[in-house]
């Protein structure tokens, strides 16, 4: 299954940029996530508990990331093995461009499941995967729009906590 959209971030390229190689931040965006760990030069592990129609399933795998253009474009791939549920691989293209109001993001997913996922029909497979990516980047917005915000970056109630933006830049 193939699909394709486009969200508006309201922060700039290198801070999408620099959520999409952290670990920590992966692990807060990707639906189901349990564990993440890694680095972009090796990849990342990841332990994902989803439910899918009637299919529970704890997937462990590898996310590799490739064809790297600094603060422009990336290439997620993965795969995971969920036992006797069967494995789910895909990736997604993921492009980022400078706006009047921060980033448009834009991204080409494509996704392929087998074993009992594969029994349950293409509709509802679809139907999650395009969920699963519309959380996950909903997620990474979310995630971004607040921490990254330099306007939260000044309110008191911000103050004594770093977001991950502020642990890489040093900023408080």
């Amino acid at each position: 299954m193939k699909m394709s959209d486009t969200r508006e971030i309201a922060a700039q390229p290198a801070a999408v940029y620099a959520a999409l190689l952290d670990a920590d931040t992966l692990k807060a965006c990707v639906p189901g996530a349990t564990e993440v760990s890694g680095s972009p030069e090796t990849g990342f592990e990841a332990t994902v508990v989803q439910k899918v129609g009637p299919v529970k399933a704890t997937f462990k795998g590898q996310v590799a990331l490739s064809d790297m253009t600094e603060n422009e474009s990336l290439t997620i791939s993965g795969e995971g093995k969920g036992g006797a549920a069967g494995f789910a691989k895909g990736g997604a293209e993921v492009r980022l461009a400078p706006s009047d109001t921060g980033t448009t993001l834009s991204y080409d997913v494509e996704a392929k499941v087998g074993g009992k996922l594969a029994q349950l029909g293409s509709r509802i497979i679809d139907g999650f995967a395009k969920k699963m990516a519309d959380q996950f980047f909903s997620n990474l917005q979310t995630h971004l729009e607040g921490p990254a915000d330099s306007e939260a970056d000044d309110a008191p109630e911000a103050d004594g906590k770093k977001g991950w933006l502020g642990r890489i830049t040093g900023k408080s």
